[in-house]
């Protein structure tokens, strides 16, 4: 079942346990959908738009308005275990030889690529400067 069907089908399941919080967070989702061209989205695409809504809403509080942790959270929920920052330097030390690029940050994309959604870009960005 892909992302956009599990989340579709999360919706009857919230609306029977009278969850209205991740009732209406996936009514925005689905929302967010449908203004898409295509009917059917692939998992990526699905992550990016949830994506998108995280990093609008992490905006909102961090510019003093009032956002929604517990949003944020739910949100979140549907995401794909993000590498962590150990596995990421791991695998930098291994498989990235820098004097191939003129400067750390253009090691990012073999990187990106390799993690794909998996690993947030800002992390992998500190992590590059720390370098």
């Amino acid at each position: 079942m892909s992302l956009q069907e599990t989340i579709k089908s999360g919706l009857k399941t919230s609306m029977l346990s009278k969850d209205t919080a991740r009732t209406g967070v996936i009514r925005i989702l689905i929302g967010e959908f449908q203004r898409q061209p295509e009917k059917e989205l692939d998992d990526d695409k699905v992550i990016g738009i949830i994506k998108k809504l995280i990093k609008s809403e992490r905006e909102l509080i961090a510019a003093g308005g009032t956002g929604d942790e517990e949003y944020i959270a739910i949100l979140e929920g549907y995401l794909p275990q993000q590498a962590s920052e150990e596995d990421i330097r791991n695998w930098i030390s291994d498989n990235v030889d820098f004097s191939q690029f003129g400067n750390k940050m253009q090691a990012m994309k073999p990187i990106m690529a390799h993690f794909g959604s998996s690993a947030d870009g800002n992390i992998v960005k500190n992590i590059l400067q720390s370098l």
